[in-house]
């Protein structure tokens, strides 16, 4: 494909997740009122998955034509950028600090689980290279840690053993009652999938165009993974959650993010799964293993910002909406200038 028409498909598919992905936020904000699962459940399972699926898609076909530092640059950098465009989704929301008042106690046990899932596979990369059938077995823990942490959180939201303090700025996930008794579940859910299905097209396209553009920069795998692919796939999250913030469903807002981040740790067991050369675990450098610290201690910044919950700080967000964009530049202008 030329670099012209790269270009243009590139533009052209952002445009339709931004456009779309307004409707994906409102028929995920009315579907958790329908099912009562409540905005950050629904935002972490149903619409954090919707829009982790182009970055699916990109780290198993990378591994698949045999790119695992592209496969795991990708999910790793998807994760960092999404949790940079909370920040931005912060800096839009100018009432107090998105963090203040979007408290949720799923969204706290959702970044813890996301710090575990990552410390997991620290372990499979820096230990003993194991490999069953060309598959590390903490690719298969993974998914099974995750199933177990979402159905812990779930019943946790039902019964919190801890609650946050309500103030004055809080915005409480609670149903819409206008929502349940207008609007018919059959018709919101379809409304959801078409939505969810032509964004992760787009963003696949975004993706797959993105990949393009940036092999013509000579770049290397990691740089390509964390500065184009990841960024082009994780587009859907940033429309999703300034989005959801202009709706007024924070906790749907900080849910999507934490909740895909979460979800988007398994790209590295499903591209595990398309790798045919070993365990995708072993054939990846101190470049991946950087980021992924960058991107625990963004995660848990946010999480301490999420329990302190600062009313307002600088430029009217909070101080951890600044930290992790200060990590987050600082990260990668280490990443492109020492590696």
């Amino acid at each position: 494909m030329e670099l012209s028409l790269a270009i243009l498909l590139f533009a052209l598919s952002a445009v339709i997740i931004a456009v779309v992905g307004t409707w994906l936020t409102k028929a995920a904000d009315q579907l958790a009122d329908l099912t009562g699962l409540g905005e950050a459940m629904f935002g972490a399972i149903f619409l954090g998955g919707a829009t982790s699926l182009p970055g699916i898609v990109t780290s198993v076909v990378a591994a698949m034509q045999g790119h695992p530092q592209l496969a795991v640059s990708n999910a790793i950098g998807g994760i960092a950028a999404q949790t940079l465009f909370l920040s931005i989704a912060d800096i839009t929301y100018r009432k107090i600090n998105l963090e203040h008042a979007a408290a949720s106690f799923a969204n706290l046990m959702q970044g813890l689980l996301l710090i575990g899932l990552l410390s997991f596979v620290i372990i499979g990369m820096t230990g003993p290279e194991i490999a069953v059938f060309h598959v590390h077995p903490f690719s298969i823990v993974m998914v099974a840690i995750y199933i177990a942490g979402s159905r812990m959180i779930s019943r946790a939201k039902d019964w919190p053993m801890w609650t946050p303090r309500v103030t004055a700025a809080t915005v409480q996930d609670a149903p819409d009652q206008d929502n349940i008794e207008n609007l018919n579940l059959k018709s919101v859910v379809l409304k959801f999938l078409v939505s969810a299905i032509v964004v992760a097209l787009a963003g696949f396209a975004v993706a797959r165009t993105g990949i393009i553009i940036a092999a013509k920069t000579g770049l290397s795998e990691t740089l390509v993974g964390v500065l184009f692919t990841a960024i082009a796939t994780s587009f859907p999250e940033l429309i999703v959650a300034i989005s959801a913030v202009r709706q007024k469903a924070l906790t749907l807002s900080v849910g999507n993010i934490i909740g895909g981040n979460t979800f988007d740790v398994l790209f590295i067991a499903f591209a595990d799964l398309a790798y045919r050369k070993g365990s995708i675990l072993h054939a990846i450098a101190s470049e991946q293993i950087f980021i992924m610290a960058v991107t625990m201690l963004m995660t848990s910044t946010l999480i301490l910002g999420l329990l302190h919950r600062e009313r307002k700080g600088f430029a009217k967000i909070g101080w951890e909406s600044l930290m992790i964009i200060l990590i987050y530049f600082a990260g990668n202008a280490i990443l492109l200038f020492f590696f």
